[in-house]
């Protein structure tokens, strides 16, 4: 399995909420938020490469479904959710 930008925003959305109820210590969610700063860095570096080679790169990392997101602020919903709240 190929670990993808998602699996990590997943991952650290995880340690955040382990932090809030206190199930990961703050010592284990420093090392994990460094670790996946570091691997979002490397690939800002292979984008930043390709960028000045006029290149477009294949990043399978940062393959990710695209999800359009309607409106702003607190209350943000899915497009595809707006459109079957209209027709209700």
């Amino acid at each position: 399995m190929t670990t993808t930008i998602t699996d990590i925003r997943d991952q650290l959305i995880q340690v955040f909420n382990g932090l809030r109820d206190g199930t990961i210590a703050a010592k284990d969610a420093v090392e994990v938020n460094n670790t996946a700063g570091k691997i979002i860095a490397t690939a800002k570096a292979q984008i930043a490469y390709h960028a000045l080679r006029g290149e477009a790169p294949n990043i399978p990392f940062l393959a990710a479904q695209s999800v359009r997101i309607a409106g702003e602020g607190p209350n943000l919903t899915i497009a595809s959710e707006q459109k079957e709240q209209k027709k209700r």
